[in-house]
């Protein structure tokens, strides 16, 4: 979105949308934006990216990997032979490059950027900036898009394009227009002040983690599936923290029961339809009810797409039958 708004033709794809084949069947762009898994990356060895980045490094695919390390390893040979390497201050696992890399290094976090070639965040009058080194750019409440974790990628996304020499002016309002990917914290309905959010695309714990974090208020958290080896125990503390309740479905769902705070009410769902019932038994006004479930989707659905349309179809369901039912109410003889 922001190369086009700078005057690029630019093709998304990879493990994201298109296929990274597919895309070379289309006239060339003049820029190629992929997202690679490290499923990609460890087959990949002619990719010279001419900016390249790991959001952030959180353990995933451990029924994959015999260990950590050899997944951090497979997601850092997106940097092999790019141009421009940039890192995540924050996340020092993310930011530790491999030793035979040679890119120039461009860098972001959510600390104040100290020289140009650092992205951040400036406090000034109460109000929270981004911003490259000294130059404020745009305030953070300006943005659609709501979270600390939707704030970094915006700055990641700065750091990318700026090997490109881009006028800052259109990257700046597309950022601003940005409303999100479907699947990714996406809204979905608002009824009885309680506001519904779809992040099927959640399928490890720093994902829900996030989008936990982003969501202001208490959440009433739906989570369960595929746990892929992955430990669930950092979601504890947030858990703690943010939610009203969890609702629990899925192959490893008593995985996440096991870190969930006593104090915290959990329920386990029978189906989708079950969990969204669930959920809205449990919030209160101006909570959240979260899809957010930390796992893969394939012992139900066949990809979280799926299981992301299956929830979406479901709260519309239920809250088209709830206002029939407060219709019924008002006027129980129909007119």
């Amino acid at each position: 979105e922001m190369a086009t708004a700078a005057g690029l033709t630019a093709y998304a794809g990879g493990n994201l949308g298109t296929t990274a084949l597919d895309l070379l069947t289309q006239p060339t762009p003049d820029l190629y934006v992929m997202e690679l898994s490290s499923f990609q990356l460890e087959t990949t060895h002619s990719l010279q990216a001419e900016a390249a980045v790991i959001l952030n490094v959180c353990e995933d695919h451990m029924d994959r990997y015999d260990s950590y390390a050899d997944y951090v390893a497979a997601k850092r040979k997106i940097y092999h032979k790019a141009n421009c390497a940039v890192i995540n201050r924050d996340d020092p696992i993310a930011a530790e490059l491999p030793q035979d890399v040679s890119a120039t290094v461009m860098s972001f976090g959510q600390d104040a950027p100290q020289s140009a070639n650092q992205y951040g965040l400036h406090q000034v009058d109460g109000k929270t900036y981004l911003a490259k080194g000294d130059d404020l750019l745009l305030a953070s409440d300006e943005m659609k898009l709501l979270g600390a974790h939707n704030v970094q990628n915006a700055l990641a996304a700065l750091a990318l394009l700026d090997s490109f020499s881009l006028p800052m002016s259109p990257l700046l309002q597309a950022i601003r227009e940005f409303s999100g990917l479907a699947h990714r914290t996406q809204w979905v309905a608002e009824h009885n002040d309680i506001r519904w959010f779809n992040d099927s695309k959640g399928t490890n714990v720093g994902a829900t983690i996030a989008a936990l974090s982003g969501l202001p208020n208490k959440t009433v958290l739906i989570a369960g599936g595929q746990g892929k080896g992955a430990d669930f125990t950092p979601l504890s503390v947030h858990l703690a923290e943010k939610a009203r309740a969890v609702i629990l479905m899925g192959e490893d769902q008593a995985l996440i029961k096991a870190v969930t705070p006593s104090n915290i009410p959990t329920a386990l769902a029978d189906s989708m339809q079950d969990a969204v019932r669930l959920a809205a038994n449990f919030a209160q006004a101006g909570d959240n009810i979260l899809l957010s479930p930390a796992c893969a989707s394939f012992d139900r659905f066949k990809s979280y797409i799926h299981r992301g349309n299956v929830f979406t179809e479901a709260v519309q369901h239920y809250v088209n039958s709830e206002n029939e039912r407060a219709s019924e109410d008002i006027n129980p003889h129909g007119g």
